[in-house]
């Protein structure tokens, strides 16, 4: 299956559910090949992650992260120009 590039967006706006975040994103780290988290004033955290995998890889793992209370979930895939199937 073909390889996808992407990001996924994730805005914590209940905090008590960031430590099963972490465990998800741990657990499907080989799909994740960067992350940055901004804290804002607010209450609301926001953390990107750079993936890539297949389309059903990511969205395990974005499925998994928007189903926690609390935590809302955004991603946008791209084609692998590197990938042999492109």
């Amino acid at each position: 299956m073909e390889k996808r590039i992407g990001t996924a967006l994730i805005l914590i706006e209940d905090t008590n559910f960031v430590q099963q975040m972490n465990e998800i994103a741990f657990n499907q780290s080989n799909n994740i090949l960067g992350r940055q988290g901004l804290p804002r004033g607010n209450g609301q955290n926001i953390i990107s992650f750079v993936l890539e995998g297949t389309t059903d890889e990511i969205g395990s793992l974005t499925g998994q992260l928007g189903r926690l209370k609390g935590i809302q979930v955004k991603s946008v895939l791209l084609k692998n120009k590197g990938d042999e199937n492109y």
